[in-house]
Formats: structure tokens, sequence, C-alpha cells
């Protein structure tokens, strides 16, 4: 394992039936840096996504993680790990506040789901809790139920909770989407600030919002890998301009 990295797939590859969504695909994740994953429409992004969070197992290959084989583990056993995930649809309780989402996250992660922890006694799941909505720019909104949220602000919410786990390996599913332009700006900003703590991956479909962002690069088309390297290096990449400025490109 190249300590550098703190994520590697090794040749791994989805099947649904006949259907093969990725296949043979190598690349890894350096460690405390931000990585991009594009690729045209049905290029495979979100199946090679949902095998590396865990959601899919892989068909074929190995994902390794900090060292370890975690090919074909629970979904939770990648959450305990220190990989989390914050999805392309958003994955809240409306109905609760701002604050109650983070707070039940937080809950959930330093109980350990143990039913016999004191809740009432918890004020450092509050604070935590608090302290994660400042660190999203939600601090004011905290007392508001979560569907009064804009749909920036719900992507922005769902970043406090995915960050409740303190993960090393933060993936986040075209967080952008949707977004008004000054959204996208503010999201950018604080995934930048993210990445002085953690290693950050996210699917992405706008190239141009990557370029200037990233340190890696993947592109993936058709399934498969198509180039892996800097921006300058996917810049000037002839297969990449041909996927996406050639016939056909979205």
């Amino acid at each position: 394992m190249n300590h550098v990295s703190i994520l590697e797939t090794h040749g791994i590859t989805k099947r649904f039936g006949g259907f093969t969504a990725n296949s043979d695909i190598s690349v890894s994740f350096p460690r405390g840096k931000l990585t991009a994953i594009i690729g045209p429409n049905g290029a495979g992004k979100s199946t090679f996504f949902n095998m590396v969070s865990g959601s899919f197992a892989p068909s074929g290959g190995e994902i390794i993680f900090d060292g370890e084989n975690v090919t074909g583990l629970a979904q939770h056993r990648f959450a305990h790990l220190g990989i989390a995930k914050s999805f392309q649809v958003t994955n809240l309780f409306p109905s609760l506040t701002v604050l109650e989402n983070v707070r039940v996250a937080v809950q959930a992660i330093e109980s350990g789901f143990n039913l016999w922890t004191p809740r009432a006694t918890r004020t450092d799941w509050t604070e935590k809790a608090e302290a994660l909505l400042k660190r999203v720019g939600l601090s004011g909104k905290r007392r508001l139920r979560t569907d009064r949220l804009s749909h920036g602000e719900q992507r922005s919410l769902e970043m406090a909770v995915a960050l409740a786990s303190d993960p090393k390996l933060l993936l986040l599913d075209e967080p952008t989407a949707g977004m008004s332009p000054e959204e996208t700006r503010s999201m950018m900003d604080l995934i930048l600030e993210l990445v002085q703590e953690r290693t950050v991956a996210l699917v992405e479909h706008k190239m141009k919002l990557v370029m200037g962002v990233s340190d890696q690069i993947i592109v993936l088309h058709q399934g498969m890998l198509l180039a892996q390297g800097s921006p300058d290096d996917i810049r000037g990449n002839d297969e990449v301009k041909r996927v996406y400025l050639g016939k056909g490109a979205h």
C-alpha cells in the first residue's frame, strides 16, 4: 500500500445482470488532497462512487482504504473506518430542525447506537452539532425546520451531517447540483477549507468548476477509466478533449 494514497482501487468492476457499469478501474486518491471524478452523462461516475463508499460491493477487483482491504464490507463498516458520503439526493429529516438533524448524526456516532446512554445529559452532543453548523455557515438557521431551507442550505446541512463522524475521507456526490452561482461559490469555498483537514473526493459534471480547485482529476467514460492526473494533465489530454468536445459529447 502506498502511504501517500488513502484509498486505492485495483481493477474494480461492477455488473448489473448483463450490463457492465464499471470495468477494470484502477485509481488512487492522494491523502489530504481534493480529487474530482468527472465524465459525460452515463460515464459510470455514480456507480464507481457507490463502490468506494460501500453502497455497492464490486463484482470484481479490490478496494484498499488506509492500508486495509475493505472490498465487500458492509456500508456501516466503511463509515466506522472513516469514509463518509454526502448524497446527490438530499438525505435529511425534513420535519426536524437544522440543529436536530446534526445532533441525531452526532448522537448516532458518539453513542454507537447504544440505547443506554443517558441522552438528556449529553450537552456535548449539542455543542458538537452547533460547532458543525458554524463550520458550514448555518448557525443562524439552527432553529428552523429543515424543509424551510433553500436547496443550497440543505446541501450545506447535509455536509454537516457527513462531518459528524469526523471522516478521514469525505465523498461528495455532485455537491453543487441545482445551486445558484453564489451558492456554488460558497460550497466550493467550504470544500477547499475541508481539504485542509481531510481528504475529499467529489463527483462533478461541471468540468470548468473542478479544473481550478482539484489536485487530481479522474475522468471516466463509458464505465472505464479514461484519464487520471493533475488539471494540467487532463486539460492537455487529447482523449479527454475528444470525449468532451467531440461529436456526441454532452
